[in-house]
């Protein structure tokens, strides 16, 4: 159903696709994040985690391009994680004056323990798409992605 026919074809044709591509990414974020906060992980804390699982000890500037957030943000997350023994800050080996984020041996456990479960709930979801409309999902909006940070 269109809400509007006012603006023209083609602005009303990008309208619509913004509301469905936005009321789509909020639902699947909302289950997500009920899946994640499950694991008792807030969704940044998760981030973190999982970064640190899948690409190894980083530099906080590093949290802050991969996950898209601030330095400030992630401190916050990280100290906390810090408290839980879940990550640690240690000295960088190639430069002293950085300290490099890893997970502890308590967080490998626990990113082993519930990542997998939570990629099975991912794959649950999106399965609403059969997997060649996911692919070409995927590639529509890396396509847009990428188009939009080209160009403006």
């Amino acid at each position: 159903m269109k809400t509007t026919k006012k603006y023209g074809k083609k602005a009303d044709l990008a309208l619509g696709m913004w509301v469905k591509l936005a009321r789509a990414s909020s639902t699947f974020g909302k289950l997500t994040n009920a899946d994640i906060v499950r694991y008792g992980l807030t969704p940044p804390q998760f981030s973190v985690i999982e970064t640190l699982g899948h690409l190894g000890p980083m530099r906080m500037g590093g949290f802050c391009s991969k996950l898209l957030t601030s330095g400030g943000n992630i401190t916050v997350v990280i100290d906390n994680l810090e408290k839980d023994s879940l990550v640690e800050r240690v000295p960088s080996q190639e430069d002293r004056r950085a300290i490099e984020i890893r997970l502890t041996s308590k967080g490998e456990k626990l990113f082993k323990e519930i990542f997998v479960q939570h990629a099975q709930f991912v794959t649950k979801i999106a399965s609403v798409l059969s997997e060649d409309e996911q692919l070409q999902l995927s590639g529509l909006l890396k396509k847009l992605g990428i188009a939009l940070q080209e160009k403006f």
